[in-house]
């Protein structure tokens, strides 16, 4: 799905947003169709609620706001060692193949259906990233031929460095992110 379609900006907004869009188009179609079209123009609503029930089955499964400042007050105590360990751990839980980068920018490579995704996770602890990690593992990914690659920091990004990664088609997880990734129980990896 295109990310910036209707249905896809509508799973990422809070789920009553969905429904309310179903409720008003249902109230809108009620009041201008003829009789015996009202159910069909109520019904054309459908998609919305699926929309809104889809969204809120999403948004149960992220970790509240305590949760991720707990974690991110966890993670920032843990040395490369141990966070390193429980990333690489979260990737395998997913079905992941795993290996340790063999580069500098590169501290995980995964697999998984044929695809490679490069990790740069080094830097988690940064308070703010600028573009050279990023250019950084654009380059590992492009020599690597990666089809994925994934920046791991809790701290924010500079104003180049979030429109280069999102150019570049590189993921980033930040701090909720990470909470969820690390999160006991969780079922599959932040997208």
């Amino acid at each position: 799905m295109p990310r910036n379609s209707l249905f896809a900006v509508l799973l990422r907004a809070p789920w009553w947003v969905s429904l309310a869009i179903a409720a008003v188009l249902s109230l809108v179609l009620a009041a201008l169709l003829p009789d015996e079209y009202r159910v069909v123009g109520a019904l054309s609503t459908f998609p919305f609620v699926v929309i809104a029930a889809l969204a809120a089955w999403r948004q149960a499964q992220l970790p509240s706001a305590a949760e991720v400042a707990r974690t991110q007050e966890t993670v920032a105590a843990m040395t490369w060692g141990a966070f390193s360990s429980r990333l690489e751990e979260a990737f395998r839980n997913d079905g992941f193949e795993v290996q340790r980068g063999k580069t500098a920018p590169v501290d995980f490579e995964l697999s998984r259906g044929g695809r490679r995704m490069l990790v740069s996770a080094r830097r988690w602890k940064s308070a703010q990233t600028g573009v050279e990690p990023l250019r950084a593992l654009q380059a590992a990914r492009q020599a690597a031929d990666a089809s994925d690659a994934l920046l791991i920091c809790m701290g924010g990004l500079t104003d180049t460095a979030r429109p280069y990664a999102a150019q570049h088609g590189i993921k980033l997880w930040q701090a909720a992110e990470i909470a969820q990734a690390l999160r006991p129980g969780r079922k599959g990896l932040p997208q």
